[in-house]
């Protein structure tokens, strides 16, 4: 089931108001940030907006069949000195220096329908999966006044929406982020390039074929904990106007060295994910944003 994040989209079936939860979650974390902000002149502290975007992904890491989602939500940007909610997510910075960064980060997986995934007819649906943990961010280097190379070491547990929130085990994803811009917004870009390790119970979720659902073609199968699958991603961004930016997004998943390559649910050892959006402010605070 493929991840995405606020800069990209959200599920169609999640209500709006799981950003508010999002952002409770969040500001439930005890934090203060080691190294006092100041303001940033050139940042409102908030914005509300709207944001609309669509993206094409495989229907689950592996799957040969694929799912669309398109949608229209509100936006709501926060620039706190610790609570964050912008276009990279929403946070809670536990610690914050010139060079390392801990804070709670989301990420939020789109569902797949069992009955348009022809290798899951019959099983119960892929639902969506909230996942929420520390994220651990260290600056390499600044090659450039307007670029920086950081590592992210997120550890994330998946939530399952529309099944009491059970837990789905353990996401550790660690990337190298490469960002960049022309100095003045109008204009910016990033890299990534990572892996994704799961425990069996995550696995589990997506490979596993349990006795009733075992058939001639798709025997039972009981997945173990390993890599889930390597990641190349590239996005850009460009602002319009001062109300208006667009956006999109690739990203390359290989799965070829996946730990469950033998589950009848594995149909192919790569995947690509395209979307593109906009955002749109139609309003901004008097007051400034606190970096």
């Amino acid at each position: 089931m493929p991840r995405l994040s606020s800069s990209t989209l959200l599920s169609t079936s999640l209500p709006a108001c799981l950003s508010a939860c999002l952002a409770m979650l969040a500001m439930m974390a005890p934090a203060a940030a080691q190294q006092a902000p100041v303001p940033a002149p050139d940042l409102p502290l908030w914005e509300l907006g709207v944001f609309g975007g669509a993206a094409s992904t495989p229907a689950y890491p592996g799957a040969d069949d694929r799912s669309a989602r398109g949608l229209v939500l509100p936006l709501v940007i926060y620039r706190g000195k610790i609570i964050r909610a912008d276009r990279s997510g929403v946070s809670a910075r536990l610690i914050n220096s010139d060079r390392v960064e801990l804070d709670l980060g989301f990420a939020l997986s789109l569902p797949a329908r069992s009955d348009d995934v022809e290798a899951r007819k019959g099983m119960p649906d892929l639902n969506s999966l909230l996942e929420f943990g520390p994220r651990l961010k260290v600056l390499l280097a600044e090659p450039s006044p307007n670029s920086r190379l950081r590592l992210e070491l997120p550890l994330r547990v998946p939530l399952e929406l529309r099944n009491g929130f059970e837990r789905r085990g353990l996401v550790f994803e660690p990337r190298v982020v490469f960002e960049t811009g022309d100095g003045t917004g109008k204009w910016q870009a990033d890299a990534t390039v990572g892996a994704v390790y799961g425990n069996a119970r995550l696995h589990a979720y997506f490979y596993d074929v349990a006795p009733q659902y075992a058939t001639a073609e798709r025997p039972e199968y009981h997945a173990s904990g390993g890599l889930l699958m390597t990641r190349l991603g590239l996005s850009l961004s460009r602002r319009l106007s001062p109300d208006w930016r667009v956006f999109g997004f690739t990203r390359y998943d290989n799965h070829s060295h996946a730990a469950n390559r033998d589950s009848p649910l594995f149909r192919k050892t790569s995947g690509v994910s395209v979307g593109a959006g906009f955002t749109w402010t139609i309003h901004r605070s008097a007051a400034r944003a606190w970096e």
